[in-house]
Parts: structure tokens; sequence; C-alpha cells
């Protein structure tokens, strides 16, 4: 790193910068040259969480301790906490912390004081795969473009999507869980529902072929159990205990690394669902909550533009509701522009430059911090040791603060993991288990769609069948057929007889479909 003639003072231009009178979230002290100056706090205002933030570095280089670090301070300041938890490395937030040599070193070195201490934790999971308090989202409420980005529709199939959840807004049919869906598509590609979306486009067989296969291999990694009711009321995401400390929701996702595209829209419906629940807000002094999207690469792998649209928009207006979002990933890179460029926090953990990406990531990376004399970040990055970090804020006046080498604070709970069947354990201790716990199936578009088609057939089997023609004596010269009955001469006719033979295949076919 350059040595210029701003190094005296160095330590006085980093504490000014980072200067707050309002609440804030200390990260660390200043490094400068391999030295730590415990004078020059780099810390984050509470005001400026909301405007949002990226946590990135490549693997075991602190990420989750940063993560872990942020959320202490932040259920100490009040705030409540979501964080998804994808490796289980953050259940140790519930427990004191371990003291050990090294991590008292450091904390003398930084200049605090460190006091083991644990925070309340509400462990939940997707749908009651693994340990947790069960989560669930209704399809409806899911929506098309979410459930289009979990089944890697094309965006023919996303369009039908569309459609389906259109006709089942309108005429009622509440899409529940996946059998709910299933059901509309066959409906509608059947002899009796095909009509119904004519007036507005249609869905072809083959795109509900494709989309029901898509369902069952959902249905077959065990998605199922994600959708259905109760769905989750974001309110419980917003608590505090007696004691004023924020909760820590962690979504324990382990169980489901293998369905990433499923947790990470998980996720992305969460942010949704606060957006449109969450009242105007505008500048707050801390925020309503901080929500931490870890392997956030995963929600932007493949995504249409019409997605990544919806994500830029939903991340640049839920500000205003009070909500503060992170993404923590690998590579800025990995996050699309229009998202990164509303990021104003940043901490850049040590990147790697073993192949042509992670040197082209790395040139990206410094192109998005402000300019310095104090460090060359091109190399200083790769040299970056564990628990430390390249940091620039917004200061509460909003501007981005100067670029600074930290060395993090250490957390102050377990940095490990607990037993899962500790996780499960406090997880029915909750006071929102028995509200979660046990799924509810009520009435719904497969129940409604059933009776219709139960309805249809009944009608059709009570169309009276042809008779034979009465007897009827010989009539005297003079009368003829203006004398027979209607009914009886119109069954009689070529269209009469038409109109019996349709009806009696229309029922026919009807039986052999429910047998």
């Amino acid at each position: 790193m350059p040595k210029d003639a701003g190094a005296e003072d160095f330590p006085s231009r980093i504490a000014k910068a980072y200067t707050s009178e309002g609440a804030a979230l200390e990260l660390g002290r200043a490094m400068r040259d391999g030295t730590t100056y415990p004078e020059a706090v780099v810390q984050v205002p509470a005001a400026m969480l909301n405007r949002h933030g990226l946590i990135a570095g490549a693997t075991g280089t602190g990420k989750t301790k940063t993560l872990q670090l942020m959320t202490e301070q932040l259920s100490a300041m009040g705030v409540p906490v979501f964080v998804s938890d994808v490796k289980g490395d953050l259940t140790g937030l519930s427990r004191p912390g371990a003291p050990s040599e090294g991590l008292q070193r450091r904390a003398t070195d930084l200049g605090v004081e460190w006091a083991p201490n644990g925070f309340p934790v509400e462990f939940l999971s997707l749908g009651g795969i693994g340990p947790g308090v069960p989560l669930r989202a209704t399809v409806s409420a899911f929506g098309p473009q979410l459930l289009a980005k979990v089944v890697d529709a094309n965006e023919t199939q996303a369009s039908s999507l569309s459609l389906v959840f259109r006709y089942a807004d309108d005429h009622g049919l509440a899409l529940l869980d996946l059998d709910d869906l299933r059901e509309v598509l066959k409906y509608l590609t059947s002899d009796d529902g095909k009509a119904e979306l004519e007036g507005i486009g249609g869905l072809s067989s083959a795109t509900a072929g494709v989309l029901l296969r898509q369902i069952v291999e959902l249905e077959d990694q065990g998605a199922g159990a994600f959708f259905g009711e109760p769905e989750l009321d974001v309110a419980d995401l917003l608590r505090t205990t007696p004691e004023g400390l924020g909760v820590i929701s962690s979504l324990e996702l382990a169980a489901v690394q293998d369905k990433p595209k499923l947790f990470s829209t998980f996720l992305m419906w969460m942010l949704a669902e606060l957006f449109h629940e969450l009242p105007e807000m505008g500048d707050v002094d801390k925020p309503k909550l901080v929500f931490f999207f870890d392997e956030a690469h995963l929600l932007f792998d493949d995504a249409s533009e019409a997605f990544l649209d919806s994500i830029a928009q939903t991340v640049r207006l839920i500000r205003s509701k009070g909500v503060g979002v992170f993404f923590v990933t690998q590579l800025p890179d990995d996050v699309p522009e229009e998202v990164l460029a509303q990021l104003g926090n940043r901490v850049q953990h040590a990147l790697r430059a073993f192949t042509p990406r992670d040197a082209k990531g790395l040139k990206a990376a410094v192109t998005t911090y402000p300019k310095t004399d104090d460090y060359d970040l091109e190399e200083d990055l790769t040299q970056l040791g564990i628990g430390e970090a390249m940091v620039t804020i917004l200061s509460e006046r909003g501007a981005p603060t100067p670029v600074v080498w930290t060395r993090l604070c250490p957390p102050r709970s377990f940095m490990g993991a607990i037993e899962a069947e500790a996780v499960e354990a406090e997880a029915k201790g909750s006071p929102i288990w028995s509200k979660y716990a046990e799924e509810v199936d009520r009435e719904s578009a497969r129940e409604k769609l059933a009776g219709r088609l139960a309805e249809a057939a009944a009608a059709k089997a009570e169309v009276p069948k042809e008779a034979p023609p009465p007897q009827k004596p010989a009539q005297p010269k003079g009368k003829g057929k203006k004398d027979e009955n209607p009914v009886a001469g119109y069954l009689k006719s070529r269209e009469g007889r038409s109109m019996i033979n349709t009806v009696a295949r229309g029922v026919f076919g009807l039986l052999r479909k429910r047998r």
C-alpha cells in the first residue's frame, strides 16, 4: 500500500469520517501498513442501515462472522433481524461465546471489551423441512413470477402461469398448495375448461403438460410441504423481547441446500410481503427490520429481465418502509448493477484471483469503491486476513465515507453451530410454534373444481333420454302432424337426435374420467 504524507493524520481522518451523533453499529478499527488504530472506530450509523448493503468475500474470509457481529448489535439496539442461515453456522447466536486466547488478543488489539452473550433467536424452517417453526406460503401469494423462477419456466410457460393465476383470482379459486395449481391446469386443458381461457389467450396442452411435470418434480424434492397454510404473517418477524432486544429470526436452510431456487425465491417473497404489508416510514433513527440475504447469487442466477426489474424495484422502495437489506455473496458482480447501485454500505472481505473470472471480479469490485490514496485496492483486496475487510459506508449526511482497511470486532455469541436437537427444542418452545406447527387444509381450488365438475355431470345426466313414440290410434283424415307433441317431434328430428347423442357422450366421458 502507498505511503504518503497523509499517513500521520490517518487515524484522525478516519475517526472523523466515521463519527456518528446517533446510534451506530460498530464494525471494528482502522488499519494501515499492518498497524491497528484503536482510536479510529469504523461504524455504520443506524439511520443509514436502511440504505442497504453488501457483505462480500471469498469462502472462509469471515463473511458469516461479520453477519453475526452486525446481527448481535442490531438485536441489542432493539432492531428485529432476519437472517438466512444456509449452513447452520448462525445457530450459535442463541448461546454465549466461548472465550479463547485468540479472541482476547483481538479484543485487546482493538481496544474493546469483550464479554460472552447470547441473543433471542427464533429458529424457522421451510415447511418443517429441518428443525424450526414451519414457514409456509400459499401458491397464490407466491405468485406466477416467483413460481416460474423456481420451476425454470421459459417465457412462454411463465406467461401461461400468469394466465392461470389470473383465471383463478377472477373465479375465486384459492391456490393454496401445489395440488390446487395442478387441478386448475388440468381443468383449463380439459373439454370443460378449454373455452374459459379463449378470450384471454388460451393455454396449450403442451405448455400445461410441461408445467404439470415441473410441479411433480417440485413435489418429489419435498417442496410441497412449503406451499400451504397457515401462511407466514410478516408481523411475526418484527418482534422485540420484554427487555427491548430485537428478536433474531433465523431461517435454517441446511436441510434444503439442494433446493437453492426454492429458498432464494422464498426470501424474495418475504421481501415483497414486507413491502406490501408495512406502512411508509420515511427516514428513521434506526430501521424497523434488517434483512440479511445470504447466498444472494442464487436469487439472480438465470433470472429473467422482468424478475430482475422486480427485485431492483422492491429493494429501491422498501427503504421507505424502514427495512434494510444486506446481500451476502462471494463477488460483488454476483449482484446485478441495478441492485448493486442501491447498496450504500459495503463490507468487502478478501477476494481471490485464481481464475480469469476472479480477476475480472476483482477489477470490477475496485471500480465500485471511492478513490483512495491510503490503499492500492486491487492489490490489498487480495491481502486481507480473516476477519478483515475493506469498508465504506454512508455517513449520517448520506455521503460515502473513505475506504478503510478494517479489523473487525469479534462476535459475543458462540461462533459455530449448535445441535439440531437443541434448535428443534427451542423452536417448539417458541410463542409462535402453535400458530404455524399444524398445516391447515381449507376449501380451495381443488375442492371447488371437483364440485363444479360433479354438478355439471349431474346436470347432464338429468337430460331426458329419447323415449319410443307412443302408439296412437288411427287419425281420421284431415287430422295430422299439427296435433303431435312439439317436444316429441323435436326429439325425433335430426337436430334432436344429434343433441341427445352429444349429451350422452359427455356424460359417459365424465364417468370414465371419474373412474
